[in-house]
């Protein structure tokens, strides 16, 4: 883009959409450079079970595709007789969805295409795509013998408000919120957390008895960070539900890193004092009401009470200025998303994407309310985001090669990072409250 173009766009934006200042492109190496010098500490926090049109549907932003930027967006109850009836994305959800959605494998399939079997050679040839359509049908499915079938599509179809949501609308607002980030696999959560921290499942698709035994033997970012120097801890809430992913792999057993999965509230400690490693993974508990990952079952409330206190520790923290805060969510959680993952194959080959999750860059490093679209993998192809390009970013900072393809071929945010710092971070997060439909 031309400069004088580009200072057309500035002075048009306004501050809820600012195009961030910089004419790097991801993976150059000016772009690596200028990361490796703004950026030594990461804090990765991985929440469960959210989709974009769910969690920011009412999120106003320019740029955000999402239910009340772009639609209503309507699901059938039965996607075989649609004189049934249907029921459209909505205002306001519930603190606590109490039927959990599906979100295997087979359920991700009913609720992208309508079907539980579709033809996958025609999925890849690209002569069958995605509807969405599915997911009120697959919720009459699983609990429509007890529930009434109007409750059950406003948990898969309504969406939370900028009022009830607080904490991620002063997130969307002051920082960096992806438009394209995809969950890696159209499946549960151990699978999705698995290619976050090792670019792929293992060839797992459900929440098995593998995980957690030490039993993996794939590269992991534990890994790679320890035979290189680098520091990491995997902090964890003893309460449970989620990881810790670094007891997964038979590195950490074998090589006595153990020690460093330590409980969460340490985390708070070592902000406070400076001495957060240079790779922070954070996993908060599940599931249920009084835990705090934001699955369904639990409150949404809890979850923004949790992401407000890991961000003020951050934001207080002797090392704000060089650190990148990164949030994400493993999956959807089988709520619905109007946005499929086009582009690429949607097969059950391990080669496909899930659905829109929210993620988040927040440091003084990124810009102030800015919604990024798609990203480039190392070719220059447009494409989606996905957790492989948290793995395919760390590989950027802290030198090293891809684990796979997968990773090799995702998208980068190195050039997401400013070349000078913001001074107009929120010192805190606003607090969130218990609320009802």
């Amino acid at each position: 883009m031309h400069s004088s173009a580009l200072v057309g766009l500035l002075a048009f934006a306004s501050a809820a959409s600012a195009i961030p200042v910089t004419s790097r492109s991801a993976h150059s190496s000016a772009s690596v450079s200028n990361l490796r010098s703004k950026i030594k500490n990461v804090v990765l926090l991985c929440m469960e079970n959210r989709s974009v049109d769910n969690l920011l549907g009412g999120q106003t932003i320019k740029g955000l595709e999402n239910p009340i930027n772009n639609g209503p967006f309507c699901n059938p109850y039965n996607v075989n007789d649609p004189s049934q009836g249907q029921h459209c994305t909505e205002a306001r959800d519930y603190d606590s969805v109490t039927n959990d959605p599906s979100h295997a494998v087979t359920g991700n399939t009913m609720e992208f295409y309508s079907d539980w079997n579709p033809d996958n050679q025609a999925i890849a040839d690209g002569k069958l795509v995605a509807n969405n359509n599915g997911f009120i049908h697959e919720q009459i499915h699983n609990y429509g013998s007890n529930t009434n079938k109007t409750e059950l599509a406003i948990q898969v179809m309504n969406y939370y408000t900028e009022d009830q949501v607080p904490v991620l609308t002063s997130l969307v607002q002051n920082y960096v919120t992806f438009n394209h980030w995809h969950s890696d696999i159209p499946g549960p959560t151990d699978p999705n957390r698995f290619a976050l921290v090792a670019g792929t499942s293992g060839g797992h698709g459900s929440n098995d008895d593998s995980f957690g035994t030490y039993a993996f033997t794939q590269r992991s970012i534990f890994q790679q960070l320890g035979e290189t120097n680098h520091s990491w801890l995997n902090y964890w809430d003893t309460a449970g539900g989620t990881g810790p992913e670094a007891q997964w792999f038979s590195w950490t057993k074998e090589t006595g890193n153990q020690d460093k999965v330590v409980p969460i509230d340490q985390f708070y400690t070592d902000a406070a004092n400076g001495a957060l490693p240079e790779f922070s993974y954070l996993n908060p508990s599940c599931c249920g009401v009084g835990t705090t990952s934001m699955h369904d079952s639990g409150l949404v409330s809890d979850g923004e009470a949790f992401i407000k206190k890991v961000y003020d520790s951050i934001r207080s923290s002797p090392q704000w200025n060089e650190t990148l805060f990164v949030l994400t969510f493993d999956e959807t959680g089988g709520f619905h998303d109007h946005k499929s993952p086009s582009g690429e194959e949607y097969t059950l080959e391990f080669n496909r994407l899930g659905g829109r999750i929210p993620t988040f860059l927040i440091s003084p490093w990124v810009s102030k309310g800015y919604v990024e679209q798609k990203g480039t993998n190392y070719q220059g192809n447009s494409q989606s985001y996905s957790a492989s390009s948290v793995l395919r970013t760390l590989g950027y900072l802290w030198d090293f090669e891809p684990f796979n393809p997968r990773v090799q071929d995702a998208a980068s945010f190195d050039h997401l990072i400013l070349a000078a710092p913001r001074n107009d971070t929120p010192s805190l997060l606003p607090s969130s409250e218990t609320f009802s439909l």
